[in-house]
């Protein structure tokens, strides 16, 4: 088996990946990328909507700050977030905006003097400062006080993505497309590598690594209908829990975006909705605002979601033969509007649908989106169980999104995560613990079990359709562990998901081909896919409370004082039918926000023991401090966490001098 020696392997092509090596090779670190696809390619290119960075420049925006964005982060994650993690995605994320404006990503810029808004339905004039001219413009988003998602029309994610590729070719980073890691190259408490397929030509290689770290998305494939690519398979994920040496983190806590178009399940950005789309039902009435009178359409994505899935089921859904949903109205935004700043959704209304937007309505329901859990990471997104192992992006638990992210926070993850876990990782070579002597017998005998595991779905002359299974899986994950979750139907999923895995023992494959077989790659995934949901529908039956995107019918309210606490899934070893489930405690006295009420529906939830002595702190720590610099730094330090390079102070138009109320 061929050996290839690098300092950083990144298994992930997408922003977080990308930018993770750019910041290792920075640091006069080889680093090789792993991408199923060419990087440009990678899902990351399908953020629409923009963006979230304090930055301030706008009319809409003036008056946030890294203490605004952090409040509605937390809130947003319904207290399950690492709220030092949250800080220091806050504090970096303006820089990692400026940084892509100067690699070329073209953000959309405010323009003095008066222009057209739509705002909750109606149209205002808002005027624009000659002190912001030219300065990085922000759009309105759900779950944020301020306008502060930057945006690229709704091509964000494309322009990021093309700009972030191109320094990784400036700085001759090699990426290996078409292959695929099957599994980690670990042994006593440390990982070295991965042993990976080449999806052309089907030979096994193995890549030796001082450090690996994780980028490879989500796992949205895992359910029937998703806004995913359709490689969003988690298996980035799955070989880590497969190692049985680390754990996923927060796996139950799965997000549905409100504005899949129907029924494909294509996204349509929330953009939509933040430049001042409506949702409308069977009889085009607004409902949101019947249901959430403040935040309205721009609620968080977890309540607007099952807002709109309990309209449905009140019989308020426009019936078509596939089924029921409701509408998104962005007519009144106009169509210049809709042509600059909302032409991707034009298009994709246009080739999916056969419907113009700016004089039809668009068919949508919820679709699963985003994966809040993955590889459990701490804050320097170093695995918990594995050294020389990190993970950043979708595909770890870093843990900044805790049960529910707010849109725009996400492709700004990838960049900041990517640009602090590029800098731990160089710490990591650059000390003695890196070092290390990867015996041939270990490669022999990992890699040897891949090779035998691939070889035995040729040779076994089984009976199961790996397809079939994928199939019964992902109809399993959306009729029972959705948006609504009972105890009843999750036990269900469980019992259904473990005879699925143990039918894969008996995958056979009626093509033979080593290079480019999508059978054989099926039967592989499936596996490992199953075993993700089994994490994630293990940890809904056993979660009795309901908290951010993860809702029991059967335990509707949240629970601080029995479950403000991070789920762990380990996998115990390869006869395992089911994840072994463990919980990590939030330490309410640590954190800066106490537990409270998010902003949304009855102030109903269950406070945890120590909430108020610690509410009490923090508004004694107010009082005594006049300075918000000096009042976070008192609450909750952070900054040394941060890389040295990125501590200093964001610059805005109206920020007061430290020191300055």
């Amino acid at each position: 088996m061929e050996i290839i020696h690098t300092d950083v392997l990144v298994v992930g092509g997408g922003l977080a990946g990308l930018r993770v090596a750019i910041g290792a090779r920075r640091r006069g670190h080889e680093a090789i990328v792993l991408s199923l696809v060419p990087p440009k390619r990678s899902h990351s290119a399908a953020a629409q909507g923009g963006m979230q960075a304090s930055l301030a420049n706008s009319l809409k925006a003036r008056g946030d700050n890294e203490d605004v964005h952090f409040a509605d982060t937390v809130r947003g994650s319904d207290w399950g977030a690492d709220q030092d993690v949250v800080r220091m995605f806050v504090h970096t994320a303006p820089k990692a905006v400026r940084e892509l404006a100067a690699w070329g990503v073209p953000w959309n810029r405010v323009k003095r003097g008066p222009h057209r808004a739509i705002i909750n339905g109606q149209a205002e004039t808002l005027v624009e400062s000659d002190a912001a001219h030219g300065l990085i413009d922000a759009r309105d988003f759900g779950g944020t006080h301020k306008w502060r998602t930057c945006y690229v029309a709704d091509g964000t994610g494309h322009s990021m993505l093309y700009a972030m590729s191109d320094q990784a070719i400036a700085q001759d980073i090699p990426v290996h497309e078409r292959t695929e890691a099957l599994a980690l190259l670990h042994a006593d408490g440390r990982c070295y590598g991965a042993i990976v397929r080449d999806l052309v030509t089907g030979k096994l290689r193995t890549y030796l690594a001082r450090a690996t770290c994780i980028a490879s998305g989500g796992f949205g494939r895992i359910y029937r209908v998703s806004t995913n690519a359709v490689i969003n398979e988690g298996i980035g994920a799955a070989i880590a829990l497969e190692t049985c040496a680390t754990p996923l983190g927060n796996m139950e806590a799965v997000q549905f975006h409100p504005t899949g178009i129907f029924p494909a399940g294509i996204l349509v950005t929330e953009g939509c909705r933040g430049d001042g789309g409506l949702l409308l039902d069977a009889d085009e009435h607004r409902f949101m605002p019947d249901y959430e009178p403040e935040k309205r359409e721009l609620a968080s994505r977890d309540v607007v979601s099952r807002r709109m899935e309990q309209h449905i089921a009140d019989g308020k859904g426009a019936r078509t033969r596939f089924g029921e949903h409701l509408w998104l109205d962005i007519r009144l935004l106009g169509e210049a509007h809709i042509d600059s700043r909302l032409r991707e959704v034009k298009e994709i209304c246009r080739y999916f649908l056969g419907v113009d937007p700016a004089r039809e309505l668009i068919p949508v329901r919820p679709a699963q989106h985003y994966s809040m859990g993955g590889i459990r990471t701490d804050y320097r997104g170093e695995s918990t169980g594995l050294k020389g192992l990190f993970a950043a992006g979708e595909a770890a638990c870093w843990d900044m999104h805790g049960f529910n992210r707010l849109g725009g926070n996400s492709v700004a993850e990838t960049v900041v995560a990517g640009m602090l876990v590029g800098e731990y990782i160089a710490d990591w070579c650059d000390s003695p613990d890196s070092d290390f002597q990867a015996s041939t017998a270990l490669v022999r005998e990992q890699g040897g079990a891949v090779a035998e595991r691939l070889a035995a779905f040729a040779n076994s002359g089984g009976r199961e359709n790996p397809f079939e299974i994928l199939r019964l899986m992902q109809e399993t994950m959306t009729d029972k562990v959705g948006i609504f979750r009972s105890g009843e139907r999750l036990q269900e999923a469980v019992t259904t998901l473990q005879s699925l895995l143990a039918r894969c023992r008996d995958i056979g494959l009626r093509t033979q081909v080593r290079g480019a077989n999508p059978e054989l790659a099926a039967a592989y995934r499936v596996e490992k896919m199953l075993k993700l949901a089994l994490c994630v529908s293990a940890g809904a039956l056993a979660r009795t409370e309901s908290r951010g995107a993860h809702f029991r019918e059967d335990f509707p309210r949240r629970d601080d004082a029995q479950w403000l606490s991070r789920t762990l899934a380990s996998w115990s070893g390869p006869e395992a039918d089911a994840p072994t489930l463990d919980y990590q405690a939030l330490d309410v006295m640590a954190m800066e926000l106490p537990p409270g009420w998010r902003g949304y529906g009855a102030r109903d939830h269950i406070d945890h023991p120590d909430t108020e002595r610690r509410q009490q702190q923090v508004e004694a720590v107010q009082q005594q401090q006049d300075d918000r610099i000096a009042r976070q730094r008192a609450l909750l330090p952070f900054e040394s966490l941060l890389p040295e390079r990125f501590q200093g102070r964001n610059e805005r138009l109206q920020e007061p001098e430290e020191g300055a109320a």
